[in-house]
């Protein structure tokens, strides 16, 4: 598929690397640690193997914390083993403002990623049940929005009203692109009318909101679904906790624009374990 996996932990770096017998001409001896074999949660800071951590789909096992991980990973866990074909994968950003050196910026998360936009979309089966996918990908941009990003889902939706099949999109964003302007905002207004066709049409619209899924993908697609699930401790919301403070001036509470915020708030439906949220999906679409 040519897409990035990448991971969202700390890899501990290799430093004083010196023989165990020289130890004592060295006092301040620090033992050799391999380089990409050990990572530090972020949340609890728990060092912690990274095979073990890629066992675990990227969980903490201490703390339970779910690392962002990149499409093609979600991709894995969750589609049939050689059931996804990807479609619509040559469609990449223009710089239709002229913006500077956002076309070198693209090209370097490009090289970075193996990707032509943050967002990969495609057919594919979950349990047996065949399903249209959109995946968005924080490690491009920051999942940002642009028209590369609207048109592709767009295409998705329209797919999955023309094929008659429901369609899954895994939100992961930090907003619209400011580099395309309004024609980044025009993206929220877009795949939302092709939701409301895809929804006129009687069919099945999910959404799973991942770490981050901020600004206006949350003002649009990502909270029209049908069935709104969320992972644990995903940051959801639209404006910046600092903004809203500052212009509501009101304190909010800690846990305000997490997943469990908003399933109390009756904003998500359920909040689902990246363990569980294959077969919770399965259960939906065969209720469907």
């Amino acid at each position: 598929m040519g897409m990035f996996s990448s991971k969202k932990y700390i890899t501990l770096d290799i430093r004083n690397h010196i023989d165990v017998s020289e130890k004592s001409e060295y006092p301040e001896y620090k033992p050799y640690i391999p380089n990409g074999k050990w990572a530090k949660c972020p949340e609890c800071g728990m060092t912690l193997y990274i095979e073990d951590l890629e066992k675990d789909n990227m969980v903490c096992n201490n703390c339970s914390t779910h690392l962002r991980i990149g499409a093609a990973d979600r991709i894995r866990l969750i589609v049939d083993e050689g059931t996804f074909s990807e479609f619509a994968q040559d469609i990449e950003s223009a710089n239709p403002l002229k913006y500077e050196a956002y076309d070198i910026k693209l090209n370097q998360y490009k090289s970075k990623t193996s990707m032509k936009s943050a967002v990969v979309t495609g057919k594919g089966k979950i349990h047996s049940r065949e399903v249209i996918l959109v995946v968005m990908d924080s490690h491009f941009m920051m999942g940002s929005m642009s028209g590369a990003e609207g048109e592709k889902i767009t295409l998705a939706i329209e797919k999955a009203t023309n094929e008659k099949l429901p369609i899954i999109i895994f939100t992961a964003s930090g907003g619209a692109r400011m580099q395309e302007g309004i024609f980044s905002l025009m993206q929220m207004a877009k795949t939302s009318a092709a939701l409301a066709r895809h929804s006129e049409a009687g069919l099945l619209y999910i959404t799973v909101l991942t770490d981050p899924t901020t600004g206006g993908v949350t003002a649009s697609f990502a909270m029209l679904g049908d069935i709104i699930l969320a992972e644990p401790g995903s940051l959801i919301g639209f404006a910046g906790k600092r903004v809203i403070e500052q212009t509501i001036k009101q304190q909010l509470p800690e846990d305000f624009q997490t997943a469990e915020f908003l399933l109390e708030h009756g904003f998500v439906d359920k909040i689902v374990g990246r363990k569980e949220l294959k077969v919770t999906l399965s259960k939906i679409l065969e209720m469907h």
